[in-house]
């Protein structure tokens, strides 16, 4: 499935979305280059949650942030770690999946310390605006796009 959001409002509601359909345990993974939009969109799932948008920023150096709304929010930036074992050294394992939803981003740098089921989400810039490609891992997930199709139309 995909979504595209002409502007960065587009994609900030695109993240509430996400957001309000979210489930303890939840796991979104998002990947995209620099700047393509990944905070952005987790921002817009913290506000969807009820969690407080002024304090989501991208977590490149503390590692994780976490939010308080409906579900607590972890959300991981992966892009400074080096290997798996600094990875296993930031407690990635013990809050991946768990209570709340879990937001990664880079999280295709360490594909195989994800669980087995979550939701991928490519970012790309197009023109003004970015596509948003959606692969469910899981029968979870494969609803959860079915969700996230059905009430696209109030995103843009």
């Amino acid at each position: 499935m995909e979504i595209y959001c002409k502007d960065s409002a587009a994609t900030e509601a695109l993240g509430r979305l996400l957001g309000t359909l979210a489930q303890d345990g939840d796991v979104y993974c998002l990947t995209g280059t620099l700047g393509a939009g990944k905070t952005l969109l987790s921002r817009g799932m913290a506000a969807g949650l009820g969690a407080d948008i002024n304090e989501v920023n991208s977590p490149t150096f503390a590692i994780m942030n976490v939010y308080s709304g409906r579900l607590e929010m972890r959300h991981f930036d992966l892009y400074r770690i080096k290997d798996s074992d600094e990875l296993y050294n930031t407690g990635f394992g013990e809050y991946c999946g768990g209570d709340g939803l879990t937001v990664i981003e880079w999280g295709e740098l360490f594909i195989d310390e994800l669980p087995e089921e979550y939701l991928h989400i490519k970012i790309e810039l197009e023109g003004a605006g970015r596509r948003f490609v959606f692969e469910p891992h899981g029968a979870r997930y494969e609803k959860l796009c079915g969700e996230v199709e059905k009430n696209a139309g109030t995103v843009n």
